[in-house]
């Protein structure tokens, strides 16, 4: 077969080997004998399928997908079977009629098996594959069905209800309900026989193979088929038609008289138990006769298992119980009633059906009315037990805990006891005496229990005690007149005696001084109930069985037809007017004699005892029964008289109700130390029920004025409120002048308490009455009088009002919350309230309350948040009025005016910025959502929001001018500045945003959240909306501007930029407007007031990209350039942002009128604004021609001779107008223009002209450092410092042809005397500009000056850093080998590394650069450092300068840098204190690095030597490990892949005017200085790496081979294949691929190949040197020159090729006879490189003075290592 495990190709049909094996014995046979699962020709049988393809006849019936998947039904995993049963269906749902009509044959079994496997998955899913099989075939099936429907049957019936289901479903698909009485008997006889086989013959191990399933299984399978077979002969029973039924009665005739048959009754397995009674139901009801002939073993078998309460056998037992003693009439013959079912009946009931009362007691009347009189004699006695054990039932554990259960028992004891009084109506003793045992001793008792249980109470006992007496009324005549019954008296007497009895009942729970509240509440529940059981839902009332009983006399019409949902409680409060139809009758008499009593007892109690429980239960009492009888029976008791004559003459004291009222209710209102009052208002209601509306008005106006509590105020409006009809009694009271006065007095006296201490509890009820009686509008209609509501109102909003101008408003939270719940419940309750004034007050006082910061108002942010909600719901009520309008003084105008006059005048701060927009943004999205389509109050309100022009002038003047500093500085703006001062350019902290900023954010935001909102109305877009809508824009845009241009500092200005960033209004507010109109807007505020309008205009083309895309439209702005011509400040700022998109013939026409003013320039004339246009074209590559600008520069060397105070040449420029300098400035910049662009037009004297002016001009501005506050004079040396680089570049890059064409003395001159003159005065300028400002966070630090000063400085020539002239400085006690220039420029420039200007310190770096490769020669070869003699290892330090500045920044970089681990990445803001620190550090040892790799090899070892001794190093690639990211990316690159670019593989460029990627620029420069230590000091590092813990190796081994191993290898290779240093007698060659370097070494027949193998985390790791050929060469020397060549690469400090030309040195030293050192067998020294000089005296051996040093410490001798004789 193959392996178990192999993947079985899907699809495959070929047989396995067996299958073939088979076909091979077909064919040599014929026939295979009889084998199971293959077809024979010697039966007739349906095997599973044809398996070999011998049996063609059958084979080409199966399609060959249909046999794959029928043969694995047959598999014993479950999956598969699932699997292949699912595929089955789906097959037969896909495939054509005729080929799933070929697998039918062979179906029937295979079905007969899988439909009762134990897998239920697999049963479900057979009946669905049959289904899809049903529908497929349909009538084809019929040859089959005999074999298939007794599993078919056996299926419907399966415990796995989803399988039986499916089975069901597919019998309904295959047959309609005509049909499947046919079908079945069709096939009854075989459904028969496979139910019958299963019942009688099988057992668990003829069911299933016990070699293959677990005994478990197959005796669940064993059970469930019992049980489905059991179920199936009842489905077809009742599927099939009577002649069928009585044709089966004979073979059902043996199954019954089977013994096993009649053992499941008594079966272990419940559900078979089960299926066996309800077998039993359909046997009694479809074959009678079977039952009567069977009765001897049905009837114990049945009426004795009535004790079975497992709940899935007690409903079919029952239901059986009641056919048995239905079908069969003499059952009791055949069981003993006294001894074995009574008894077990009597358990039952007292256990409460053991928690099976809903299946169980529903049976019990129906069995009451079929038991016979044999069974009940006596009857007195039987009655007496059975309902003794029911209602104990009641009782029973379950019953207590389950309401459902207790319901289901009290409804079979009301109903039982019923028919049992109607059983038992005549004149006999013995019916009598069963009366009144079932009265007195069943129903009363119940009631008592009753009314100490909630349970009980809540349940449907009162009611069905009410329909029962109102049945046996109707028995007795008392309902009906004419009316007559045998059994009326005795219903009559029936019901003297209980009412008699009830009312002893109730009379001793009432008259008791400790009665029971809870029986007291459930007396008066049960009396409200039969007082108006018409008001009551039904509760628990069960719908019983559909058990047909038909009782003996049948009562009429004996229970109210009242049906509703279930209520947990009675009602309590009936409000309607008493009934009064039914007074007459003798119930209703009775009825109120004993109400009447029970009023009586609890006033006496009241009276005498004071008791309160007595009178919560006449307050109960009186809610149900206020009639004048029950009113005049308690005044009847109180013999008391009034002792207020007045109040009796006023009002009618002829009512006993009113009299109750006043002298006995009013009363007890008055107690004081009453907590619940509710009961006494119930009382007064109901003594008001029996009042005229006069009187109601007249003793509610008494009761008002008493002076009680107002929560006893509060209950009674409340109370009013309840229903309609109260409330219409009540109206006058509620609208008169005696409630109004009085809440009027009550808001005053609240606000007032409220402003000087904390609430109480009292305040509490008192303000929820204020908030009522403002928010109850009935009919649209105020509940108290509308003046009393507008000057309560009035008085809430004065109380607000105050609080906001407190500055302990916080003090005051407890009252503003009151007044918040009373304003919200108002305005969200009355409609049209704010058309009321006070009201619109009251809501613009919270307005103003939540848009002002918490720090203000010092409320609580739940406070806040609720005042929030009170606005919102005010504005909405106040929009949705359709007649609603903004006019001065209401609440949208108010408030627009107060936020307008808050974001003018008022200084705020971001947070209050916040609240102000956020409370605005919510009324306009109330506004909004409310308005929906009309929009006409939201452009009222926005157009009161928006300030004036004049106002929006104001505040724009208002911005601090410190803008103008950055786009002068950048030659984007060319303005000036009348008397400004340093302090002006020093921005201090802001006290608040300017109002400017605040007014523009709140419009923008109102803005963009209306186009938010109305962005989708394509018919109507916002512009329409929103009026003056580009001036919010257009200043808007204005603002952003000047964020920009102060570089979003101070701090509150940033907050500000990230505000409007959040809000989304830094893009897209300006596509709320037609670009040409805003377009059209910036344009005129540009040339009308110049400065930030032009640059706010410039950034809006350039963001849109409109000098491209819309030319044409930014053109037709200036119409021609004319109209900008003479150029105004305004306009000259304009004409420099239009210039880059204007037309070339415009740019030309520009030129020709600038270059004619300039040329015939008079002393009046704007010459600095005809520069400023020209330059402007020029910048524009504007063409010009050399004539014009020889006139040009002949013009301005006419003006040096008579406008020589126009050049400032050594003037002091502090004294100088911004006017004069920018003049000046201009003439640099078109010399600079002519140096880069047009130098060929330059004569002789033009060229000494312009040098000339040039020197003059740095003369000047180093003359006046100190006024470089000024951003004029900063611009003034920037601008010098650019003509001096474009000086430079010319001279230093122009060809050879352009040279020659120079007047012929000019490069000499540049050279010899301009050079000199310009980098005497510039050298000294950093150090001057930093001591005259050493602070370079002061605002007013010249930065620009430095970078530009730095960008000159870097064409520096080495020869005027090694001859400066700089003023000299040094260090006392400084070691140096350095000439004075040197040690000065060190001295002097070195400190400037850590001064925090990132563009002094690139400069800085580059000017030290230059010199560091010239300083290790003067260290030279006569070091006086080092002695051979005496020390171990000499060492020699670098630059003193140097390694002072190394010294602090490391002291300051392990501070900064503590709490980072190494490995991870320390994040630092750029141009931060830490960036300088840090960049000093890293620049100062890439200096070093420079330094190090100058050196001769001998010196670097003793500059390596103090590194180490230093432990600098060790500092430096800690530090590094935690600067370097953890994945050195180059920044701009997509997904990282194989050749991503890193910091590793691209160059760094320290460019001193970097602007863009500063952040990076850290990490890069750390991974480059961590590049270069690892080239240069390899071994120092490997040193360090092997000396650390073992996460620091790691993380250090990790990121160098991932990073920096490939990268340096394959330069040690290049470096290699390129190396022009050449061997004699040495060859080296490089392999890249394998990282090798291989050496051969010949003299003469010696021959020797080295194989140098560098490993994959180099240099962390040793470099292996491998033997490769060699000749001539013993072993031992071999070994030492090989141990010597692994040293020196593994220690010296250089590259391979380095160490391969020193161990070449000590090979041709050891050639020439010179002996190795005996201790480190080489000639040469590994590390100081020396020869064996200290010679021992005995043994004449020779040895290296740092061998012989360590010898001699490590041993403590000082002896000869090779002799042993002392040395010396």
């Amino acid at each position: 077969m193959g392996g178990k495990n192999k993947q079985r190709t899907k699809g495959n049909v070929r047989p396995s080997s067996s299958g073939r094996a088979a076909e091979a014995l077909a064919r040599e046979g014929g026939v295979i004998p009889g084998f199971v699962g293959f077809d024979t020709a010697a039966t007739s049988e349906l095997s599973y399928v044809p398996a070999v393809h011998g049996a063609e006849e059958i084979d080409n019936l199966v399609d060959a997908d249909f046999r794959l998947v029928l043969r694995k039904l047959s598999k014993r995993d479950g999956v598969t079977r699932l699997k292949a049963v699912q595929d089955f269906g789906s097959m037969c749902q896909e495939r054509d009629a005729e080929e799933v009509k070929g697998v039918l044959p062979y179906w029937s079994r295979i079905y007969c098996r899988i439909s009762v496997d134990h897998d239920r998955r697999i049963r479900e899913a057979t009946q669905q594959a049959f289904e899809q099989l049903v529908l497929k075939v349909r009538r084809s099936l019929a040859p089959f069905l005999k074999s298939l429907m007794g599993h078919w049957i056996l299926s419907q019936c399966d415990t796995y209800t989803p399988a039986a289901s499916a089975a069901c479903q597919a019998f309904q698909a295959a047959f309609s309900p005509a049909k499947q009485p046919e079908a079945l008997s069709f096939c009854k006889d075989e459904i028969l026989n496979v139910l019958q086989d299963i019942l009688l013959k099988e057992t668990a191990d003829t069911l299933s193979d016990p070699q293959s399933v677990t005994e478990e299984e197959r005796e669940a399978k064993y059970l469930r088929m019992l049980t489905s077979s059991l179920l199936g002969v009842k489905r077809l029973l009742s599927l099939l038609v009577q002649s069928d039924r009585e044709a089966l009665e004979p073979r059902l005739a043996l199954l019954v008289n089977s013994g096993k048959f009649w053992k499941y009754s008594k079966h272990k397995t419940p559900q078979i138990r089960g299926a066996f009674f309800e077998m039993v139901c359909s046997l009694c009801e479809f074959t009678p006769a079977l039952v009567q002939a069977e009765a001897a073993r049905l009837c114990p078998a049945v009426l004795l298992s009535i004790d079975d309460t497992d709940p899935v056998v007690l409903p079919p037992v029952w239901e059986a119980v009641l056919h048995v003693v239905s079908k069969v009439p003499d059952c009791w013959t055949h069981v003993n009633a006294k001894k074995g079912f009574l008894p077990k009946l009597m358990t039952l009931l007292k256990e409460g059906g053991k928690g099976m009362a809903k299946a169980l007691h529903p049976n019990l009347m129906p069995l009451l009315s079929k038991l016979t009189q044999q069974v009940t004699d006596p009857a007195l006695d039987f009655y007496t037990t059975f309902f003794t054990s029911l209602t104990q039932g009641i009782s029973s554990e379950r019953a207590a805990t389950s309401p459902s259960e207790s319901a289901v028992i009290v409804t079979s004891v009301v109903e039982c006891l019923r028919y049992c009084v109607f059983q038992n109506t005549e004149k006999e003793e013995e019916q009598r005496k069963i009366r009144t045992m079932l009265i007195s001793q069943q129903l009363l008792p119940l009631l008592e229990k009753a009314l100490g249980t909630p349970s009980l109470q809540n349940g449907p006992l009162f009611l069905l005690v009410t329909e029962m007496l109102v049945s046996w009324e109707k028995r007795a005549g008392l309902l009906s007149e004419g009316e007559t019954d045998e059994g009326k008296d005795a219903f009559q007497g029936l019901l003297a005696d209980f009412w008699e009895e009830l009312g002893l009942l109730f009379v001793r729970h009432v008259d008791n001084e400790e009665a029971d509240p809870q029986a007291l509440e459930g007396v008066a529940t049960l009396l409200q109930v039969m007082r108006f059981p018409e008001k009551i839902n039904r509760k628990h009332i069960q719908k019983k069985k559909s058990v047909k009983i038909c009782f003996s006399k049948p009562e009429d019409n004996e229970k109210p037809g009242v049906e509703g949902d279930d209520v947990e409680k009675p009602v309590q409060a009936v409000s309607e007017p008493v009934n009064e139809k039914a007074f007459g009758s003798q119930q209703t008499q009775r009825f109120e004699d004993v109400v009447c009593q029970l009023a009586q007892l609890c006033l006496v109690h009241v009276n005498e005892k004071n008791s309160e429980r007595h009178l919560v239960f006449l307050s109960l009492l009186l809610r149900s029964f206020h009639t004048p009888r029950i009113f005049s029976t308690l005044m009847e008791l109180d013999d008391k008289t009034t002792k207020d004559g007045e109040r009796r003459d006023e009002l009618n004291v002829k009512n006993p109700a009113v009299q109750f009222l006043l002298e006995r209710v009013v009363v007890w209102l008055t107690e004081t130390g009453r907590r619940d009052t509710g009961h006494l208002v119930e009382m007064v209601f109901s003594s008001l029920y029996c009042c005229s509306r006069l009187d109601t008005t007249r003793i509610l106006d008494h009761i008002t004025m008493m002076n009680l509590q107002s929560s006893i105020i509060l209950q009674i409006i409340q109370r009013a409120c309840a229903d309609p009809e109260t409330l219409q009694s009540c109206r006058d009271w509620l609208k008169g002048s005696v409630l109004g006065e009085q809440l009027l007095g009550l808001t005053e006296e609240l606000c007032n308490v409220g402003c000087s201490s904390p609430s109480s509890i009292t305040s509490s009820h008192s303000w929820t009455l204020i908030s009522l009686v403002l928010s109850q509008h009935h009919n649209n209609e105020p509940l108290i009088g509308e003046v009393y509501m507008e000057k309560i109102l009035e008085k809430l909003h004065a109380t607000l009002s105050e609080t906001k101008s407190l500055s302990d408003a916080g003090n005051m939270e407890p009252l503003i919350s009151f007044i918040c719940d009373v304003a919200s419940t108002f305005f969200s309750s009355v409609q049209d309230c704010l058309l009321l004034l006070s009201a619109e007050e009251l809501l613009l006082s919270v307005f103003q309350l939540t848009a002002q910061d918490q720090t203000h108002t010092k409320l609580s942010a739940s406070l806040l948040d609720k005042l929030r909600r009170v606005s919102a719901s005010g504005v909405q009520s106040l929009v949705q009025h359709s007649e609603y309008e903004v006019k001065e003084g209401g609440f949208l105008h108010s408030a627009a005016v107060w936020v307008r006059n808050q974001l003018l005048n008022v200084s705020l701060d971001i947070g209050s910025l916040q609240v102000l927009v956020l409370a605005v943004e919510s009324l306009v999205e109330t506004i909004i959502a409310v308005c929906e389509q009309d929009y006409s109050l939201l452009i009222q309100f926005f157009t009161l929001l928006m300030p004036s022009q004049i106002e929006w002038t104001r505040i724009r003047q208002a911005l601090p001018p410190q803008w103008i500093k950055t786009p002068l500085l950048s030659s984007r703006h060319r303005g000036v500045c009348e008397n400004a001062s340093m302090d002006v350019w020093k921005i201090r902290g802001l006290n608040g945003l300017p109002a400017h900023l605040c007014a523009c954010a709140l419009l923008g935001k109102v803005a963009s959240n209306v186009a938010a909102v109305t962005g989708d109305q394509k018919e109507a877009q916002c512009p329409s909306h929103l009026p003056h809508l580009k001036n919010t824009v257009s200043e808007l845009l204005y603002a952003l501007q000047w964020c920009k241009e102060v570089e979003y500092s101070p701090t509150v200005v940033s907050a500000y930029h990230r505000l409007l960033t959040d809000w989304g209004l830094l893009e897209g507010l300006d596509s709320l407007v037609l670009t040409s109109s805003l377009l059209e807007t910036l344009y005129s505020r540009s040339v009308e007031d110049g400065g930030l309008w032009s640059l706010t205009l410039e950034n809006y083309i350039s963001t849109n990209n409109f000098a491209t895309t819309r030319s044409a439209t930014v053109r037709k702005l200036y119409g021609s350039v004319e109209s900008l011509f003479p150029a105004t400040q305004s306009k000259l700022s304009t004409l420099q942002v239009l210039c880059p998109s204007m037309s070339k013939e415009d740019r030309q026409t520009l030129v020709a009128l600038a270059t004619a003013a300039i040329i015939n320039w008079q002393e009046d004339e704007n010459v600095f604004g005809c520069l400023v246009v020209l330059l402007c074209c020029l910048k524009a590559n504007t063409e010009i021609e050399e004539e014009v600008l020889q006139a040009i520069l002949a013009t301005m060397m006419e003006w040096r001779n008579s406008k020589d105070d126009w050049f400032l040449f050594s003037s002091d420029l502090s004294k100088a107008t911004t006017e004069q300098l920018n003049l000046t400035v201009e003439i640099m910049r078109f010399l600079s223009w002519l140096v880069a662009h047009c130098p060929m037009v330059l004569g002789s004297s033009q060229w000494d002209f312009l040098l000339c002016s040039m020197l003059a001009w740095l003369e000047t501005a180093s003359e006046n450092v100190s006024s470089l506050w000024n951003p004029w004079v900063q611009l003034f040396a920037c601008e010098i410092a650019a003509l001096i680089v474009k000086l430079n570049q010319f001279f230093a890059s122009s060809s050879p042809d352009i040279l020659e064409t120079l007047p012929s003395q000019l490069a000499g001159e540049w050279k010899d005397f301009f050079v000199e003159g310009i980098y005497n005065l510039l050298l000294p300028l950093p150090i001057n500009i930093t001591d005259a400002f050493t602070e370079p966070d002061d605002p007013v630090f010249p930065s620009v000056v430095l970078q530009s000063v730095g960008m000159a400085l870097t064409y520096v020539p080495v020869q005027k850093l090694n001859q400066n002239s700089l003023p000299p400085q040094f260090i006392a006690d400084q070691k140096t080998n350095l000439p004075e220039p040197l040690q000065t420029l060190l001295n002097t420039f070195c400190p400037l590394l850590l001064f925090k200007a990132r563009p002094l310190q690139i400069t800085i770096y580059h000017l030290l650069e230059k010199v560091m490769p010239q300083l290790p020669e003067c260290d030279g070869e006569g070091d006086n450092n080092k002695s051979d003699d005496d020390r171990d290892e000499p060492c020699l330090s670098p630059p003193a300068s140097l390694m002072a500045i190394l010294s602090t920044c490391e002291e300051l970089c392990e501070s900064i840098l503590a709490g980072v681990q190494v490995g991870e990445f320390a994040v630092v803001q750029p141009l931060s204190v830490e960036h300088s620190c840090i960049l000093g550090y890293l620049l100062a040892w890439k200096l070093l690095l420079t330094f190090f790799k100058s050196s001769p090899s001998h010196l670097r070892a003793h500059y390596a030597q103090y590194l180490k001794r230093s432990c600098s190093l060790n500092k430096l690639l800690l530090h590094l490990f935690k600067l370097m990211p953890e994945n050195p990316v180059y920044p701009g690159q997509g997904a990282e892949t194989r050749d991503t670019k890193t910091f590793f593989t691209e160059n760094l460029s320290l460019a001193v005017d970097k602007s863009d990627g500063v952040e990076w620029e850290l990490p890069h420069l750390a991974c480059s200085v961590y590049y270069s230590t690892v080239q240069d000091l390899p071994a120092m590092v490997r040193l360090w790496w092997n000396s650390q813990e073992k996460r620091v190796c790691a993380a250090a081994e990790k990121f160098t081979i991932k990073y920096v191993s490939p990268v340096l290898s394959a330069q040690e290779i290049s470096s290699v294949h390129s190396s022009t240093q050449m061997f004699d007698s040495m060859t080296v060659k490089a392999r890249s691929a394998a990282r090798e370097v291989i050496a051969t070494y010949s003299v003469d027949d010696i021959f020797i190949e080295l194989v140098i193998q560098l490993p994959q985390n180099y240099p962390l790791g040793s470099i292996t040197v491998e033997s490769g050929r060699r000749v001539g060469v013993a072993v031992q020397q071999w070994r030492n020159w090989m141990l010597q060549l692994s040293t020196y690469l593994t220690h010296q400090n250089g590259s391979i090729m380095e160490g391969l030309a020193l161990w070449k040195n000590n090979v041709d030293k050891r050639f020439e006879g010179i002996e190795d050192c005996m201790i480190c067998f080489s000639v040469i020294h590994g590390s100081n490189y020396s020869l064996p000089k200290k010679a021992c005296r005995t043994c004449k051996k020779k040895f290296h003075s740092a061998c012989l040093y360590k010898w001699f410490t490590s041993s403590n001798k000082s002896t000869c290592p090779l002799c042993r004789e002392t040395f010396f």
